[in-house]
């Protein structure tokens, strides 16, 4: 008996559609973490507001990012290439129920970065009289002794090995986009044009990719 296919395509905006049950690892096990510790810092702050952020970081450098593009037909697509290997990182916390972002750019990964976006971000996005629950991964730079955690956000590691977990890992493709196909010819250029990407990236969109089914309403 022949049986039709369902459809595949969804359009780009789409929310994340909810994965078939016990398709997407940890999902359950990290809803139950987010939600108990929601719970803890209510308690602990009766009178804070409680936000539940995602936090991520991605490099970009001067050897450009190649994506597909459309040639005539007969035709070969062309791309400026040119490998040089200086980077920068491009750190970034997501807010998925509002779709607010804050950005930072830093030279690197380290557990110094690490902490200088954690200062950046509490005096950005939690003054007095809120709390921040930050869901991160387990990178070596988050995990290391010398970091301190500001007193108004409070860690959530991610499962070991589940970045689809993490809402904000799919902002990288929309930030990538600004930049593919093009060489720059230093880390200033670059840096200017990342900028100026982050910024064109609207509220709606970020909200369409992060707001996960499952992710809790604190």
């Amino acid at each position: 008996m022949a049986r039709h296919a369902p459809p595949r395509l969804h359009a780009a905006s789409a929310a994340p559609a909810p994965p078939p049950l016990g398709e997407c690892r940890g999902a359950g096990r990290l809803q139950k973490k987010l939600g108990d510790t929601v719970v803890e810092v209510r308690a602990a702050h009766p009178s804070d507001e409680v936000e539940v952020w995602g936090q991520d970081e991605a490099h970009l450098g001067l050897k450009p990012v190649l994506r597909r593009v459309w040639a005539p037909r007969g035709e070969r697509p062309t791309a400026l290439l040119d490998p040089r290997y200086e980077w920068l990182w491009v750190y970034a916390a997501a807010h998925p129920r509002s779709g607010r972002v804050f950005w930072l750019i830093l030279p690197r990964l380290s557990a110094e970065m690490a902490q200088l976006f954690l200062d950046e971000f509490e005096r950005s996005h939690a003054p007095a009289g809120k709390q921040i629950v930050l869901v991160w991964d387990g990178a070596p730079a988050h995990r290391a002794n010398e970091l301190s955690v500001p007193e108004r956000i409070t860690i959530v590691p991610l499962p070991a090995y589940t970045p689809e977990l993490n809402p904000t890992e799919r902002l990288w493709p929309l930030v990538k986009e600004g930049v593919a196909n093009r060489a720059h010819d230093t880390l200033a250029a670059l840096e200017q044009e990342v900028c100026g990407r982050c910024q064109r990236i609207t509220a709606a969109q970020v909200t369409a990719l992060t707001n996960y089914h499952w992710w809790p309403t604190a």
